[in-house]
């Protein structure tokens, strides 16, 4: 089974924290923490902030590793490592996604999260950031 190792952006502004509805490809309609594909020879910490610049026009700064998520889809074998970030500039702009909300603690689960998300969400509600 392929493997597929990304990145993803856990954005945090005034206690709430940023998800975004996938656009388009195989899992489109669902929710995400926002991020993509790590490039060969880049680190994760790069990657992130290229892929935040990429996908929603903004720049971040990654705080602090939050966890790494391993997840069998059908298809591949995905390894999401997950980093708590602010933002420096930007207005977080969906050139890719179709939507986005901002949640706090009570609302986490409310979107229909995808599987390796709903991980993230999991070590979101143990961690520090809503205590």
């Amino acid at each position: 089974m392929k493997t597929i190792e990304v990145v993803a952006a856990i954005i945090e502004k005034e206690g709430k924290i940023f998800a975004t509805q996938r656009g388009s490809g195989e899992f489109k309609d669902g929710w995400e923490f926002p991020g993509g594909k790590v490039e060969k020879g880049e680190s994760l910490t790069d990657a992130i902030i290229r892929e935040i610049k990429e996908e929603l026009a903004t720049t971040i700064k990654v705080e602090q590793f939050l966890c790494t998520v391993e997840h069998d889809y059908p298809k591949f074998h995905l390894t999401m490592h997950c980093y708590i970030c602010s933002i420096l500039e930007g207005s977080l702009t969906l050139l890719e996604h179709e939507s986005s909300t901002w949640l706090d603690k009570n609302s986490l689960n409310t979107p229909s999260w995808l599987p390796a998300d709903i991980k993230v969400v999991e070590e979101l509600k143990k961690s520090k950031l809503f205590i």
